[in-house]
C-alpha cells in the first residue's frame, strides 16, 4: 500500500518562503517519478513541478518557474518543494503525487492528502 504524507504547509507572508516535504512508503521510491500539484479554491488542480525518478530532470509550471525548486532524497524516500518569493496567488492546497515505476512523471498513480499553503499580502 503506497502512502504519501505531506508536511510543511502553513501561513507565510508575500515574498516569504516555505518548504514542503512528502514522505513516501510502500513503493520502491527510487524508480518512481514524483510531482507536486496545487488546487486553489474554485480552480482546477494544477501541476506545479515534476522530477524524474533519478532526480536529474525537473520541470515547472510557468507560474512558479524561478521561484520554486523540486528535489528528492531517495535515501529518505522524500520529495521536497522549496517555495521562495511567495505570492498570494500561490495560496492553495498542495498535493504530492507518485507515478509508480516511471522515469518521467506522466500521470499520478497515488496522491498525498494535501497540505494548505496560505500567503498573505
Amino acid at each position: 500500500q503506497v502512502q504519501l504524507v505531506e508536511s510543511g504547509g502553513g501561513l507565510a507572508q508575500a515574498a516569504g518562503t516555505l518548504r514542503l516535504s512528502c514522505a513516501a512508503s510502500g513503493s520502491i521510491f527510487s524508480i518512481d517519478a514524483m510531482g507536486w500539484y496545487r488546487q486553489a479554491p474554485g480552480k482546477q488542480r494544477e501541476l506545479v513541478a515534476t522530477i524524474t525518478s533519478g532526480g536529474n530532470i525537473r520541470n515547472y509550471a510557468d507560474s512558479v518557474k524561478g521561484r520554486f525548486t523540486i528535489s528528492r532524497d531517495n535515501a529518505k524516500n522524500t520529495v521536497y518543494l522549496q517555495m521562495n518569493s511567495l505570492k498570494p496567488d500561490d495560496t492553495a492546497v498542495y498535493y504530492c503525487a507518485l507515478d509508480k515505476g516511471s522515469y518521467y512523471f506522466k500521470s499520478p498513480d497515488y496522491w498525498g492528502q494535501g497540505t494548505q499553503v496560505t500567503v498573505s499580502s
